[in-house]
């Protein structure tokens, strides 16, 4: 049988850094997961499972003695932010009444959407859901991506796709994806689409070339190791 391991986590205090970023005692570090937990549980479902639809990617949290950061990647920054920062203080507000900390949130903007892996698999998710031929949009979504300047992109889709009775799964594969590659930067992406005929599963892999390419400020923090690094050469 074939053994399939998670990129990001693969790749975890080697390339990549942590997406929570804090140190506790023994005790206090079980409740603080959980919290983390119900923090990207929360702001996944008030900002992309309803209006508005703001696009978050993913999630990163930083705690301190006196304050937990939360910083939101998103291709839609202002819906995020809302007119004159509205709706960013609301969710801050909504946020500390869950936690009972003391809460700032911030706002990076995904520049390439088309090259997220987590935005691709959502879109691919969400056309699914209306009907759309499943491999037509792999088609699209693939070159898009290699158009968007990624150098190999992989999409898979499992369940009963097109409505059939079997489920199977479909695989497109476009240009180099180096899995076992640890200085390689491979993004990778997993929804679900909830379709009237069952639940398709998409998951996206896109290969964004080797860590020490990576353009500076990709990861915006101060946080000690926050930022994805190339390996050292011996």
């Amino acid at each position: 049988m074939g053994q399939k391991v998670h990129p990001f986590g693969f790749r975890v205090g080697i390339t990549e850094a942590h997406k929570s970023r804090w140190y506790a005692p023994k005790a206090l570090y079980g409740v603080l997961l959980v919290e983390d937990q119900r923090i990207r549980n929360y702001i996944d479902n008030r900002l992309n499972r309803r209006p508005p639809f703001a696009a978050v990617a993913d999630i990163h949290i930083e705690r301190t003695r006196e304050e937990l950061k939360v910083i939101i990647r998103t291709a839609r920054p202002g819906l995020v932010i809302g007119p004159k920062g509205a709706e960013i203080d609301r969710l801050t507000g909504d946020l500390q009444e869950l936690t009972g900390r003391n809460v700032s949130i911030s706002c990076i903007e995904i520049s390439n959407p088309d090259a997220d892996a987590q935005l691709v698999a959502e879109s691919i998710a969400e056309q699914l859901k209306k009907r759309a031929s499943f491999r037509r949009v792999m088609k699209m979504k693939g070159d898009a991506a290699m158009t968007a300047g990624a150098k190999g992109a992989k999409i898979q889709l499992s369940g009963r796709l097109g409505g059939h009775e079997m489920s199977r799964s479909e695989t497109l594969r476009l240009g180099a994806i180096p899995l076992h590659t640890l200085q390689a930067n491979v993004d990778y992406g997993f929804a679900q689409s909830y379709t009237t005929y069952g639940v398709i599963g998409v998951k996206i892999w896109i290969y964004h070339g080797l860590y020490d390419e990576l353009r500076e400020g990709d990861i915006e923090s101060k946080a000690a190791g926050a930022r994805p690094r190339a390996r050292g050469r011996r």
